[in-house]
């Protein structure tokens, strides 16, 4: 059994579930997901499905809703209808809980990855680090819960998810750069800027591939568009980090040469 959720949900063997639920148990099933093994309350739930304003039937259709995903569940599964609500979407005093082997949930085996590549970035084991990165990165088959029309809490999830996908992929470009692999990070991170405008981060590592590439007027125009963007659109300057690296540019500065620094 597979679970992706870092895109479509998708469960193998049927692939993706929006076909097979609708839209409303979809939420549950996706709330479930992301807190899996864990309590959802009942309140959680109806906010997710009704906002502040739940209708006077919620608590039964939210029951209702938890059958029809009970009942998809064990018919994907293969599992009657009493043993899924005793030992996998089972009923607790404040609410429901799903409960899977963390290992075949691919946001589970996403974080492992990202915290293996983490120490060892720590220990020194930069490639080793960057390919856990791309491990990880690779998981992700689009925006999380593509398929799912969500309300306030899976909104914030999501979120929270992309910020976190774009931290890691900044931290595996980083690595890469460290590696000397700056001549193969130029087209991704061309397109990388095209997509976040104002993101100083991706801004950096680019300007910094461009310099050790030899392309050190293409490293000074990328300061310049971003520049102009924050000033026009914003009405504010790059960070002092981005102008020191900036004059650094300007200067030629060997240390910028540097791919361990």
């Amino acid at each position: 059994m597979e679970i992706r959720i870092l895109g479509p949900i998708s469960i193998e063997p049927i692939g993706t579930v929006s076909t097979r639920l609708a839209p409303k148990p979809r939420k549950i099933l996706a709330l479930l997901l992301l807190n899996a093994n864990k309590i959802v309350s009942t309140a959680s739930l109806m906010t997710e499905l009704w906002g502040e304003t739940p209708p006077k039937s919620a608590t039964t259709t939210l029951q209702t809703y938890v059958l029809h995903l009970r009942k998809a569940l064990g018919a994907l599964w293969e599992i009657d209808l009493p043993d899924i609500a005793k030992n996998v979407l089972t009923t607790h005093t404040n609410g429901y809980m799903l409960s899977i082997s963390p290992g075949t949930v691919d946001l589970h085996v996403y974080n492992k990855l990202v915290a293996d590549g983490r120490r060892a970035l720590e220990e020194g084991q930069i490639e080793r680090g960057a390919a856990r990165f791309d491990e990880a990165l690779a998981l992700w088959s689009g925006p999380p819960l593509a398929d799912v029309p969500i309300g306030p809490l899976l909104e914030a999830e999501v979120m929270r998810l992309e910020e976190d996908r774009l931290g890691i992929l900044e931290d595996r470009i980083s690595a890469d750069l460290r590696l000397g692999r700056h001549h193969q990070l130029l087209g991704e991170l061309t397109s990388l800027v095209a997509q976040h405008p104002f993101h100083e981060g991706l801004h950096e590592k680019l300007m910094v591939a461009l310099h050790r590439s030899g392309r050190r007027h293409q490293a000074l125009d990328v300061y310049q568009r971003l520049r102009s963007s924050l000033v026009d659109e914003l009405g504010i300057d790059p960070s002092p980090r981005l102008q020191r690296l900036h004059q650094s540019v300007l200067a030629s500065d060997p240390r910028l040469d540097n791919a361990a620094a």
